[in-house]
């Protein structure tokens, strides 16, 4: 069940459940490094782990390559969602289209875009825009086939009631498909996050000067497994961070739809 459709009081006890679960595995990770049953070596070691993240944000040395990977993550998430919506439209609005490029579509889809990392770089060098390019590719397609999808599951006797009732083509798109299309738009948009990271990331992994997958690289190259985690943990941090800013777009832009259980004029 979606958290808004919870009690306050049941809210609270999901929130302190969550900390207690989160609370538990770190004290069971203390404690088996602590005592020597796993090794702090290939395990890392959750204070030192801490001690790492502190002291990046305290002397401020984190700040340019979060900066760097949070404007590729953003950048690479909004051109990808973008161009997802308006191709996805434009195809499902358009048959003969989508049936001629169907075959293309499904064949760059079906490539492994971490191939065109090095393609990237050497088009667009080693700057942000190697990286943006690689999360474009691979946002693009999530969007794109829940947005072609969303819309091909329109009602036809919706369709032709809106149209009886003399909608034109601009009113259709805006309250027939974009309502039709949203939530699956939202339902990709939280995949997207994560993706748009993953993009970051394994392009900084391939060629970069700053940039958290860099410091990641970089402390695997001398075997820091504490900067390694530290690193993985902040881009989770971040990408939640994200997920949750695409949920609250998500609340105010599907308050019309009614909550599960209820019906259109919003009773049980």
């Amino acid at each position: 069940m979606h958290a808004t459709l919870l009690d306050p009081r049941n809210r609270l006890v999901v929130l302190l459940t969550r900390l207690l679960l989160l609370g538990g595995f770190l004290l069971l990770w203390w404690l088996l490094t602590s005592r020597g049953w796993i090794s702090p070596f290939f395990f890392g070691d959750p204070v030192g782990v801490a001690r790492k993240l502190i002291g990046w944000f305290v002397t401020g040395s984190i700040y340019p390559h979060l900066y760097t990977t949070l404007i590729e993550t953003i950048l690479a998430f909004l051109i990808g969602t973008v161009l997802g919506l308006g191709c996805g439209l434009w195809l499902a609005l358009s048959p003969f289209l989508a049936v001629v490029t169907d075959p293309f579509i499904k064949a760059l889809n079906s490539m492994p875009r971490l191939i065109f990392a090095p393609i990237f770089a050497l088009w667009f060098g080693l700057g942000i825009w190697s990286k943006v390019a690689l999360g474009v590719t691979l946002v693009f397609f999530v969007v794109f086939f829940n947005v072609f999808q969303g819309v091909r599951e329109v009602s036809p006797a919706v369709l032709a009631n809106t149209r009886m009732l003399g909608a034109s083509s601009r009113q259709l798109m805006r309250h027939v498909y974009l309502p039709s299309a949203m939530s699956w738009v939202f339902s990709s948009l939280h995949n997207a996050v994560g993706i748009a990271f993953v993009g970051s990331v394994v392009g900084e992994y391939l060629g970069s000067e700053k940039g958290v997958g860099y410091l990641i690289l970089l402390a695997e190259g001398v075997f820091d497994i504490d900067s390694v985690i530290a690193g993985i943990l902040l881009l989770t941090v971040f990408a939640l961070v994200l997920d949750t800013t695409v949920s609250l777009f998500e609340d105010h832009f599907m308050r019309w739809q009614p909550s599960a259980g209820q019906t259109v004029s919003g009773h049980a």
